[in-house]
């Protein structure tokens, strides 16, 4: 059996998600390749390159927005990416297999029931800031389009790490873990505090839930790669995400 292994240890955000099973094995060109398939080529590139927090080594994976120069247009484009359905209909009209377009629809359905219980509002009437932004759109597809590719049994997870102090979001100044990052996380062990910064996004949290199996602090498997994913800030503790790939014996 194989087996995909969380150690969030210092959170999980999308784009450290995604440089992580890069540093998996997972091809970049391959990668690029099916989140063309959303046809948003025009908005969008990503770009991978090796960094280290704390003298970790592992994979960086920023998205870089193109940004239009009618802003007229600019406007109206920003505008339709802000709900779940326009969100919906992006995922289902690309050419995306239906693994990858399920689990992507499954990833943003935690995010928007957790965006309108935060604010109160019926699902399909949230208006996505950080969300609904195209980055998320990249790192939870993306996120979709690798473990398609990794094609594991089972995918694990440690408690996660939340981080502590404030964010600075759409609505102001908002403690962490964000709303919504809490909402997503209900029935998930959870740790905080070790630093004063966010360490788990709400995109992070949903890849989390809609894709784990079991949340465990016991590694019964046999490690056979290991991979880094390197967060934006540099803070006390190495800012990475590691990945196992392993396998299982069934007794």
């Amino acid at each position: 059996m194989r087996i995909l292994y969380y150690d969030c240890f210092s959170g999980i955000s999308g784009d450290m998600n995604l440089g992580a099973m890069l540093d998996l094995g997972v091809e970049k060109d391959y990668l690029a390749s099916e989140l063309s398939k959303l046809n948003l080529d025009h908005e969008f590139g990503i770009s991978v390159y090796r960094d280290s927090r704390k003298g970790i080594s592992g994979t960086k994976v920023d998205v870089i927005l193109k940004h239009h120069h009618d802003h007229h247009d600019d406007h109206h484009h920003h505008h339709e990416h802000r709900n779940l359905h326009s969100i919906e209909s992006i995922i289902n009209s690309s050419s995306l297999n239906d693994n990858v377009k399920r689990l992507s629809l499954d990833m943003f359905g935690k995010v928007a029931e957790a965006e309108a219980k935060v604010h109160g509002k019926p699902l399909h009437e949230v208006h996505f800031h950080e969300v609904g932004a195209l980055d998320s759109i990249v790192d939870i597809v993306g996120a979709a389009i690798c473990f398609d590719f990794l094609k594991v049994d089972k995918v694990m997870s440690s408690a996660v790490e939340l981080g502590g102090g404030f964010v600075k979001c759409a609505h102001g100044m908002i403690p962490v873990p964000a709303p919504a990052t809490v909402e997503i996380l209900k029935g998930i062990p959870v740790k905080a505090g070790v630093v004063p910064f966010e360490t788990t996004t709400p995109t992070g949290a949903a890849i989390l839930a809609a894709s784990v199996d079991e949340f465990s602090e016991v590694k019964d498997f046999v490690i056979e790669k290991v991979g880094y994913g390197i967060g934006g800030r540099d803070t006390e503790i190495p800012n990475v995400l590691r990945a196992y790939l392993g396998k299982k014996k069934l007794h």
